[in-house]
C-alpha cells in the first residue's frame, strides 16, 4: 500500500513539474522571430504587421479595458506611440482576453474604449485567442519590442517599473529599448516581470 502511495504521489510531483516546466516553455522568447498576423481592429478593418513596410519595428502591447493595471498604463501606451511611431516604431495593441471570461472586454466594448482614451494605435482584438499565447503573453499589459526586417523578438516585459503610478516611474524600460534599437545599439535589458492581470480564459 505504502509503495503504490508513494508511486502515485512521485507521479503527481512529476506531472506537476512537467506542466509547469511546459508552461515557461510556451510562446517566443528574446532572439526569436514573430509570425505575422492579422486581427479586427476597432475601425473594423483587418490589421496585419506585413501592413506596415516602412516600419523598423513594433511595440506590440497585448491590453485589456477591464484590468486596473491596463487602465493606469493607457496614457503610458499612449505617449509610447506618439514618440515612437514616428521614428519607425508604432505600438499595435491587442486584447487577447475572451470577451465571455471578461465582462467589459468585448469587441463593441473595445470600441468604447478607444474613442474615449482617443487611442492613436490599432487596437486589436484576439478573437478566438489565436494570437496570444503565440507570443507567450500572460498578464494585461504585457509589451513585446519587436525589429524589422527579421521580425525579431527584442524585449519582453512591462513598459516601465512602475505598475501603476506613472509618477513612481525610475526606469523606462521599453523606452530604453527602443532607443537603443534607434541607436542601432544592442539593448542592455531584454527581459522583465509583466505586472498586471492575467489573460482570460474560459
Amino acid at each position: 500500500m505504502m509503495k503504490t502511495l508513494k508511486i502515485i504521489l512521485l507521479l503527481t510531483v512529476v506531472t506537476i513539474s512537467t506542466a509547469f516546466s511546459l508552461k515557461t516553455d510556451k510562446g517566443y522568447k528574446v532572439g526569436d522571430t514573430i509570425e505575422n498576423f492579422t486581427l479586427k481592429n476597432v475601425d473594423d478593418k483587418m490589421v496585419s504587421l506585413s501592413d506596415y513596410k516602412e516600419v523598423k519595428g513594433f511595440i506590440i502591447v497585448f491590453t485589456c479595458n477591464m484590468c486596473p493595471y491596463s487602465v493606469a498604463n493607457e496614457d503610458r501606451i499612449i505617449a509610447l506611440d506618439m514618440k515612437y511611431k514616428k521614428l519607425g516604431y508604432p505600438v499595435i495593441a491587442i486584447n487577447p482576453n475572451d470577451p465571455r471570461a471578461s465582462k467589459g472586454d468585448g469587441f463593441e466594448d473595445m470600441k468604447v474604449r478607444a474613442a474615449e482614451k482617443k487611442f492613436t494605435f490599432p487596437y486589436l482584438f484576439d478573437e478566438g485567442q489565436k494570437v496570444y499565447p503565440k507570443f507567450g503573453a500572460t498578464r494585461t499589459p504585457h509589451v513585446y519590442v519587436v525589429s524589422k526586417p527579421n521580425m525579431k523578438v527584442e524585449y519582453i516585459g512591462a513598459i516601465d517599473n512602475s505598475s501603476k503610478n506613472p509618477n513612481k516611474v525610475t526606469e523606462k524600460y521599453t523606452e530604453d529599448v527602443v532607443d537603443a534599437l534607434l541607436a542601432g545599439k544592442k539593448p542592455k535589458k531584454t527581459e522583465t516581470r509583466a505586472i498586471g492581470c492575467s489573460i482570460k480564459t474560459l
